[in-house]
């Protein structure tokens, strides 16, 4: 049928426009999340622009510390988005706003009927993030039984949902930052 190729093929067309412009706009996101946000040109702060371009490429795990209000979410981003991972997602996750019980099925996901609540799977941010960066904002805060939790993804790269019985790859970047002094922490128990 002549009008279902016509239309099969108007449809590739726009799907092909679609991708060109998602791939322009990635990369004008990528110019403004960069570098371009940050601003100082004091020795302080030419340092940290130093360190984010040393480690940016270096597909480790990232902590950074420093009070609240002074960027650590913008160092996050320029990390990530100075690196490979660039054009894959970046998930920020806010630690401190999240109760206990809820962070698990938030950073994991969970299955249908895994609690009460619990009608529908979700996925969790450690899946939306695949391929990209996690930044677990104020991981200071989080409890023991999630940072072992988070130590097995580490070493593992593999998560399971809450109420899952198989295990998930995974394939992210963690950085994290606090502003808890993690040495008085630990000291503290």
């Amino acid at each position: 049928n002549v009008d279902e190729i016509m239309e099969t093929i108007k449809k590739a067309i726009e799907k092909q426009a679609l991708v060109k412009e998602v791939e322009y706009l990635r990369s004008k996101l990528n110019e403004i999340i960069g570098f371009e946000s940050m601003v100082g040109a004091s020795e302080k702060m030419k340092k940290v622009f130093k360190t984010i371009n040393e480690i940016a490429n270096h597909d480790t795990t990232v902590l950074i510390l420093g009070e609240t209000g002074t960027g650590k979410e913008m160092v996050a981003r320029a990390i990530h988005y100075n690196s490979m991972r660039k054009n894959n997602p970046f998930i920020p996750v806010d630690c401190a706003v999240l109760s206990p019980t809820l962070i698990e099925a938030e950073l994991f996901g969970h299955e249908k009927g895994a609690f009460t609540d619990a009608a529908k799977q979700k996925v969790g941010k450690f899946e939306l993030a695949n391929g990209g960066t996690l930044f677990l904002d104020e991981v200071g805060n989080l409890g023991l039984d999630i940072q072992v939790k988070i130590l097995r993804v580490l070493q593992e790269r593999e998560i399971e949902r809450v109420g899952g019985e198989r295990s998930i790859k995974v394939d992210i970047r963690l950085i994290s930052a606090t502003n808890i002094d993690l040495k008085k922490a630990i000291k503290e128990g």
